[in-house]
C-alpha cells in the first residue's frame, strides 16, 4: 500500500507523460519546443542588435549635432571607420550623392537635392529591412504556436477517450496520464508563444521609433546641405 502513491506520482511526472505519449503527441512537442528554441535565440540576436544600434545611433546624432557646420568632416571620419550600417551609412549615401551631383555643373539645385534625399531614403530602407529581419517568425510562432499545441491536447484527449471506451469500467486514473499529455502539449505551445508575441511587438515599436529618427536624421542632413548648396550658388 505505501507503494502506490510513489509510483502514481511516478508515472504522474511531466517527463513521464511525454515519453508516454502518442506518437503524433510527441511530434507536435517537438515542433514547439525547437520552435521556442529558434524563438529565444533570434530575440537574443534581435535584441543585442537593436541595442547596438540605439547606442551608434545616440552617438551619431551627438556628433551630428555639434558639426552641422562641417559635414565633410562627419563623413570623412565615417569612411576611416568604414562602418556599413545605421545612421552612418545613411549619412555617407547623402553625402556622397551630393558631392557626386554638386560637382557637376550641369546639375540644378533642385537635382542635387532629389538625389541627396532618394538616396538617403534608398538607404533608410535598407536599415529597416536589416532591423526587421527575422521578425516574421517571430510574429509566425506566437500566432501559430497554441494552435500547434491545441491539435496536440485535442488529439490526445481524444485517444484518452478512445482508450476508455474499450475498458468495462470508467475510472479517473484510467484517463487521467492521457488528458495531463494532452495538456502539456498546449503548456508548451503557450511557452514558445508568450515569449514570441512579446518579443516581436516591442522590436516592432523599437524599429519603428528608430526608423523615424533616421528619416529625422535625413531631413536636418537635407536642411544643412541645402542651405551649403544655395550658399555656395550665391557666392
Amino acid at each position: 500500500m505505501p507503494t502506490n502513491p510513489v509510483v502514481t506520482s511516478h508515472s504522474m511526472s511531466p517527463w513521464t507523460l511525454v515519453a508516454e505519449a502518442s506518437l503524433l503527441v510527441q511530434l507536435v512537442m517537438l515542433i514547439l519546443v525547437l520552435a521556442s528554441v529558434v524563438s529565444w535565440f533570434l530575440i537574443v540576436q534581435r535584441g543585442v542588435l537593436l541595442s547596438r544600434t540605439q547606442r551608434a545611433l545616440d552617438n551619431f546624432e551627438q556628433s551630428f549635432r555639434c558639426r552641422q557646420t562641417d559635414p565633410t568632416r562627419i563623413y570623412k571620419e565615417d569612411e576611416e571607420i568604414a562602418l556599413t550600417h545605421g545612421a552612418e551609412s545613411i549619412f555617407q549615401a547623402g553625402h556622397q550623392e551630393f558631392v557626386e551631383l554638386s560637382d557637376n555643373p550641369d546639375s540644378e539645385p533642385e537635382a542635387v537635392m532629389e538625389g541627396t534625399q532618394r538616396a538617403m531614403r534608398v538607404a533608410i530602407c535598407r536599415e529597416e529591412e536589416r532591423l526587421g529581419k527575422h521578425l516574421s517568425f517571430l510574429a509566425t510562432v506566437g500566432s501559430v504556436s497554441p494552435y500547434i499545441g491545441l491539435f496536440g491536447t485535442v488529439w490526445g484527449i481524444m485517444n484518452s477517450f478512445i482508450g476508455l471506451a474499450q475498458v468495462q469500467q470508467a475510472t479517473l486514473a484510467a484517463v487521467a496520464p492521457g488528458i495531463a499529455e494532452a495538456l502539456i502539449a498546449t503548456a508548451i505551445g503557450l511557452f514558445a508563444a508568450i515569449p514570441a508575441v512579446i518579443a516581436y511587438n516591442r522590436f516592432s515599436a523599437t524599429n519603428e521609433h528608430l526608423i523615424h529618427r533616421y528619416y529625422t536624421l535625413a531631413e536636418e542632413l537635407s536642411v544643412l546641405l541645402h542651405r551649403r548648396l544655395h550658399g555656395r550658388a550665391a557666392r
